[in-house]
């Protein structure tokens, strides 16, 4: 065999395992993307692709908690995981309110797969919700705005709890950058620090 048939199928045969290998890559990522957001991990990966609102503006008319147990300025640890890095955190209240803090289901209005179970959304950031207390099942228009293509989609009530809600800053336990305003987590996913 002379050297430039060697040379010729040298290139013919490194060019068919480049494609192989992207051809691998490109499936790869597409079972990736093809997997349901079902599992805690699922949603992490799913809300770390959404931009987080850290303009910290509230909805007209919430009303200012008159004696939440977690006052503006007190350390706190998080207990809540909504977003990656946020379990055991280490944050400070930047705001208490009293309300209603409800569970909800949601299409983005940006497409994507369905947020299932998101925490929370509260009475304030409900399209025509007034001061009654949603069902589980109702049908609603979010107003809420904390995420990308969250305001204006169509979501379902799942729970409904009459709360103190904080709006806490905190440093991420995954090393990421401070979160700011980030809305909301409740009594319960917070506990005191030191």
């Amino acid at each position: 065999m002379t050297y430039k048939k060697i040379s010729f199928l040298l290139i013919i045969l490194l060019m068919v395992l480049a494609a192989c290998g992207n051809q691998q890559k490109e499936e790869h990522s597409s079972k990736q993307a093809d997997q349901p957001a079902s599992g805690t991990q699922d949603k992490h990966e799913a809300m770390q692709h959404m931009q987080h609102d850290e303009s910290g503006k509230l909805p007209p008319n919430l009303k200012v908690a008159k004696d939440p147990k977690y006052k503006i300025g007190s350390p706190v640890v998080i207990k809540a995981d909504h977003m990656k890095g946020m379990k055991n955190a280490k944050g400070k209240i930047v705001g208490a309110f009293d309300t209603t803090a409800y569970v909800v289901s949601y299409q983005p209005t940006t497409g994507g797969e369905k947020v299932k179970n998101h925490k929370w959304v509260i009475q304030e950031e409900i399209k025509n919700a007034d001061d009654q207390e949603l069902q589980p099942g109702k049908a609603v228009i979010l107003e809420a705005d904390h995420m990308k293509g969250m305001k204006g989609a169509k979501a379902t009530i799942e729970s409904a709890e009459k709360t103190t809600v904080y709006m806490v800053d905190y440093q991420p336990t995954n090393g990421g950058k401070d979160v700011k305003n980030h809305k909301w987590v409740v009594e319960d996913e917070l506990s005191p620090r030191s």
